[in-house]
């Protein structure tokens, strides 16, 4: 089979990744990612660099294809992952610490998590919110409740 995504080296990419392997302070994912360059470099068929290295696949295919179309930094370090959206924005945050620091509900002593989730949906300020979102907030702005 003919590969679309041909690893060709410079001296420099070479004597790059040969030190990132040696220096021993890389993450185990970049190492790989170098092994990976490295061994394709030298004419290493896919299925021998799953074996050697012990990784997928879909990994080696998809190393050999950043370093071509993105380049060698691209090939090593990893894309930014987006994560989920956070549910309170700055906003959000200070309705809850003065929620947090204000007289709780009639019936209570003070202030729950639950009970503070509970009024930030009934407060319109989020559409829904679980009492550990509420207890990483608080925790995060050092706020607590009454």
């Amino acid at each position: 089979m003919v590969k679309k995504y041909i690893v060709e080296l410079t001296a420099d990419e070479e004597k790059q990744l040969l030190d990132l392997t040696r220096r021993g302070k890389t993450s185990a994912r970049k190492l790989k990612r170098a092994q990976i360059l490295l061994l394709a470099d030298e004419g290493k068929i896919d299925e021998t660099i799953c074996e050697g290295l012990q990784v997928g696949l879909a990994t080696v295919e998809r190393v050999r294809k950043r370093f071509v179309l993105e380049g060698l930094e691209a090939a090593l370090n990893e894309r930014p992952r987006p994560g989920g959206q956070r549910k309170l924005g700055v906003k959000g945050e200070a309705v809850l610490a003065t929620l947090a620091e204000s007289e709780p509900p009639e019936g209570h002593r003070r202030w729950t998590m639950k009970l503070l989730a509970k009024r930030l949906v009934e407060l319109k300020v989020v559409e829904s919110i679980s009492d550990e979102t509420v207890r990483k907030a608080l925790k995060k702005s050092a706020s607590s409740p009454g």
